[in-house]
């Protein structure tokens, strides 16, 4: 049975989802796990992950500059008054995946995420409201949804919000640093860790969301 983790060429453990490929180890070591707190970076990546429903991470990876350049870096204002002529235009884009349902969404989504930010004060003061108390975490890596995955993709669901289903937004709590998922003798968990002790909750105070109990027994979806 293979292990959590694999050793690199320069030694070090990490989880095994990272050696696919480089791309994979540099995303894993600088920007998996850690906490982020910026609306754009937040928005960015719950739309990619609504691209990535079907494909792999790295396709998406792959995509991501050209994606950030046509979706003027994520910019919910911007994307929010996209128009017909604008899908129109990333339609015919080659660099980014052109699924007319994908593309319509991540404007609808725009739009959503004004209106909240608008009430909340920022996405980010909202979704960390779901980051799991710590005696609910999981054991790294042995879920793709969480209790709290899935009071999320409820909400935002119940908001208008699409693509967001709950293992989607597991995907998304385990890359920004909602939890810590990776793997126990990976040498990015400390840092991660660190990282995330030292990092300021957005809306800290606020109320926070009653999960559902038990989520459904999930199949392991490690990225």
């Amino acid at each position: 049975m293979t292990g959590p983790t694999v050793t690199g060429p320069d030694g070090r453990r990490r989880c095994r989802w990272c050696a696919a490929t480089q791309e994979y180890t540099a995303y894993h070591d600088a920007e998996w796990g850690f906490p982020v707190a910026d609306d754009r970076r937040l928005f960015e990546k719950l739309s990619l992950e609504g691209f990535q429903a079907g494909l792999s991470w790295r396709t998406i990876l792959a995509k991501r500059g050209r994606f950030r350049a046509v979706f003027h870096q994520f910019d919910v204002e911007r994307i929010a008054r996209f128009t017909a002529r604008d899908v129109r235009r990333l339609l015919r884009d080659p660099g980014i995946v052109r699924h007319r349902g994908k593309i319509e969404a991540v404007i609808h989504n725009a739009r959503r995420a004004r209106e909240l930010i608008r009430r909340e004060g920022s996405l980010a003061a909202f979704l960390w409201r779901y980051e799991p108390e710590p005696p609910r975490r999981a054991r790294p890596q042995s879920a793709s949804v969480s209790p709290e995955s899935i009071a999320l993709s409820k909400d935002l669901k119940r908001l208008g919000w699409r693509f967001v289903g709950p293992t989607t937004l597991y995907a998304f709590m385990q890359a920004m640093g909602l939890v810590n998922d990776h793997a126990e003798d990976c040498v990015v968990r400390s840092e991660a860790e660190r990282a995330r002790r030292r990092f300021k909750r957005p809306g800290a105070g606020a109320s926070r969301p009653q999960p559902a109990s038990r989520p459904r027994k999930p199949l392991i979806r490690k990225r």
